[in-house]
């Protein structure tokens, strides 16, 4: 009789939670670009497992700053190539810069690198004037996709950004 629930319950186990596939967001630039601004589209791809795979548009870095040292605070650059942990999702008032949009997703490298104060927020400006792009962080075009990303990211429990390129 033990020997039969052994069994039963080593059949019935689920795998540890190590070996189930995660949640995973990944950043990777694209050939296209915005019309009027020239800045770079990156794809900001969000795997959850079992689900569609869900694609949103992005800017990360001005247009003209895209070959700038990605590692130098302050260089505009697109974010550092690597990993990164996500942090909480905050709503944005109306004491917060209107260029972040109404959500800030924080991220921190899981390197060393000199950029700081990193995240993922809406590019308000994408594709319209000299503000489009980001210093750095990563900015969703399209103000839909903000929230969407934000919901997703929650219900998910997604927790981790790779930086591909």
């Amino acid at each position: 009789m033990l020997l039969a629930a052994t069994t039963l319950e080593l059949g019935m186990a689920s795998p540890p939670a190590a070996l189930q596939p995660m949640p995973l967001l990944t950043l990777e630039r694209t050939s296209r670009r915005l019309p009027r601004t020239g800045d770079p589209i990156w794809d900001l791809r969000l795997d959850i497992p079992g689900e569609p795979v869900r694609h949103f548009d992005a800017v990360s870095g001005r247009a003209d700053r895209q070959g700038a040292n990605r590692d130098q605070m302050g260089s505009e650059a697109p974010l550092p190539i690597g990993r990164y942990r996500l942090g909480a999702i905050e709503p944005l008032g109306h004491r917060d810069p209107k260029e972040l949009g109404p959500i800030w997703i924080g991220i921190e490298p899981e390197f060393s690198t000199g950029r700081r104060v990193l995240g993922i927020h809406l590019d308000p400006s994408a594709g319209r004037n000299w503000n489009s792009g980001t210093a750095g962080c990563i900015g969703l075009i399209r103000s839909n996709d903000m929230h969407a990303l934000a919901d997703l990211v929650r219900r998910s429990g997604a927790n981790t950004l790779v930086v591909a390129q």
